[in-house]
């Protein structure tokens, strides 16, 4: 099953939010989106029909092993770029919006060229 952008949107705030606390559900996702609870209640069961989420006995969502990742790959290209658009000179603000919209979309082969310049000339 191909993921799309809103699939990986919900698969990266899933992981940002599992990072910050234990417990993650459908609510504390929907808040951090912005989205309503039919949005959210339908992308976390295309996610469990993809088999990249579990949801427990008590609702709580979990990624699963490919679902996590993904979900790390996707933020990894987040927190990349956003960097790089930082060291142009752009605010964190629209530089994090910017690769939030990029992230989905470039390629891996430029993504790791983008990566090895930032390791070779900024880190």
């Amino acid at each position: 099953m191909a993921l799309y952008e809103s699939g990986e949107m919900y698969l990266e705030t899933i992981y940002i939010l599992s990072q910050q606390s234990s417990a993650v559900r459908s609510i504390d996702v929907g808040d951090y989106m912005g989205y309503s609870k039919p949005s959210v209640s339908r992308a976390v069961g295309l996610l469990r029909k993809a088999d990249l989420i579990r949801m427990d006995d008590s609702g709580y969502i979990h990624l699963t092993k490919a679902g996590e990742e993904k979900a790390k790959q996707i933020y990894e290209r987040h927190r990349v770029l956003t960097e790089m658009f930082m060291n142009l000179g752009v605010d964190e603000q629209t530089a994090s919006e910017d690769a939030c919209r990029i992230e989905h979309y470039i390629s891996e082969k430029t993504f790791d060229a983008i990566k090895a310049h930032m390791e070779k000339y900024l880190v």
